[in-house]
């Protein structure tokens, strides 16, 4: 179990495995800082060394600028990104915004020097866009409304988010296979990075398994995450608060229900992970394996998809992306069937005979998509609130 608190104020932390991991901040958030500390020196010329932002979680953190540059026409600021316990490539680079005057009235943000450029569709942002996500997009604009606000400055402002190692710490990242280029991405959906060991995950995860089954639970509902919680949540008479999420951990899951004596595993997840299954890929991290479009090809050509469809299959970057190919060629519902018959016998492999696994699939874009063969048994049995 994990719990979020304060080192001082400058540093927060999570208590893993009772140990103090430091936390640390997004790209995001070092864009925001940098672009809020920028227009408060462009506007009411105030220099500080730390400046606060809010996150999309509601806590307020405060970070350090690096150095300053101003002119007359635009002020330039840098955060360094600061991993915490949770160090990744982006750790320990300067995120930079520049912020100039306009006079439209408009807050406009964007990519600068090492910030990757988006050339394929199926991303956060669209083609052509710059590689910053829309959270840390609403953070940046966000801060600069604030200063705007403060100085009663109605006439508009632009930042542009730089990084100069960007491009040469891109390698080291995935944006290259997404189709990103020439740079980094400014990520983050809650502005802090929390450090946990994947022991320290799994471990959460089986404590939730021993709890239910603890309580005299039967059948169990699992969810990779969010998406899979909200999906099951939309599903009639089906109370996604009673989900275990299980995170990338598929196989250990299932391995640790049947265990523990559960009769009924029901897995309910979007087919960008899913997918792997198929595959008998039973941790669906992406540093694991990442053969979805491989494994969406092969089976589309057992659906009798010919070999251009599979070809466009391959150069795909997201799975919903896959599923318009898909329909596009006639052959969803025979690709969807072939994987759901692997899915279930990988599922089944990894339960033994005595624990009943069954999986959902849906999308985002396209909703539900496929069940293995006992799923509907077991939807009834959680529907009708037969847990035990």
């Amino acid at each position: 179990m994990e719990t979020l608190g304060r080192m001082n104020d400058n540093e927060m932390y999570v208590v893993v495995d009772k140990k103090k991991l430091r936390c640390g901040y997004t790209t995001g958030s070092c864009a925001a800082a940098a672009s809020k500390m920028a227009a408060t020196i462009l506007l009411g010329g105030e220099k500080k060394s730390y400046v606060e932002v809010a996150t999309p979680r509601g806590t307020v953190i405060t970070l350090r600028i690096e150095n300053v540059r101003a002119s007359k026409d635009n002020v330039t600021c840098s955060v360094m990104k600061d991993g915490g316990d949770d160090i990744d490539a982006t750790h320990g680079m300067l995120i930079r915004s520049t912020v100039s005057k306009r006079s439209d009235g408009l807050i406009v943000i964007e990519g600068g020097e090492g910030i990757g450029r988006v050339t394929r569709k199926g991303l956060d942002q669209p083609a052509g866009n710059a590689a910053i996500n829309s959270v840390p997009r609403s953070m940046i604009k966000d801060a600069l409304e604030d200063v705007c606000e403060s100085f009663l400055f109605r006439d508009g402002l632009t930042a542009v988010i730089s990084a100069p190692q960007g491009k040469k710490i891109a390698k080291k990242t995935f944006n290259g296979r997404l189709g990103i280029v020439d740079g980094i991405s400014i990520l983050g959906t809650t502005g802090i990075v929390e450090p946990m060991s994947e022991t320290a995950m799994l471990d959460t995860v089986k404590v939730e398994l021993n709890m239910r089954r603890a309580a005299g639970d039967e059948i169990v509902l699992v969810v990779p995450g969010n998406y899979g919680k909200d999906f099951s949540e939309e599903m009639e008479g089906l109370d996604g608060e009673q989900a275990v999420k299980c995170s990338n951990f598929v196989g250990e899951t299932i391995e640790h229900a049947a265990k523990l004596g559960f009769k009924g595993f029901l897995l309910v997840g979007n087919l960008g992970k899913m997918v792997k299954l198929a595959g008998g890929i039973m941790n669906t991290h992406s540093k694991w394996a990442d053969c979805r479009m491989e494994i969406l090809a092969a089976n589309s050509i057992l659906a009798g998809a010919g070999a251009d469809t599979a070809k466009e299959i391959m150069s795909c970057i997201s799975t919903d992306d896959a599923l318009d190919v898909l329909s596009g060629s006639g052959v969803t519902e025979g690709t969807i069937k072939e994987i759901m018959e692997k899915i279930a016998f990988h599922l089944n492999h990894r339960s033994g005979e005595e624990m009943q696994a069954e999986c959902v699939v849906f999308s985002s874009k396209y909703g539900k998509l496929g069940e293995t063969p006992g799923a509907e048994e077991l939807l009834e049995k959680l529907k009708k609130g037969e847990y035990r």
